[in-house]
């Protein structure tokens, strides 16, 4: 289990990013070509992913193939922490 920071501890960078492209078939998440992946940007936390990744699936509604990810990016880089 790990200890609660301190109270005047800046808090952890929760940095998320939002990518996405055309997918092969729709029951899985290889893409049609890696090459052409859009990176649509790193945000600070989850509610402004979210939004980022809201948007360009709302923009790309129209093509079934398109689909949008939000990783947890630090969740890759400290897997050891727990996130609240």
């Amino acid at each position: 289990m790990t200890n609660p920071p301190p109270p005047h501890a800046k808090p952890r960078q929760l940095l998320h990013l939002v990518f996405g492209g055309e997918l092969e078939d729709l029951q899985g998440v290889a893409f049609r070509d890696p090459g052409k992946l859009e990176i649509v940007g790193v945000y600070p936390d989850n509610d402004s992913a979210l939004a980022a990744w809201k948007a360009k699936a709302h923009a790309t509604v129209d093509n079934a193939h398109m689909r949008y990810f939000v990783v947890h990016l630090h969740e890759l880089l400290d897997p050891d922490i727990e996130c609240l």
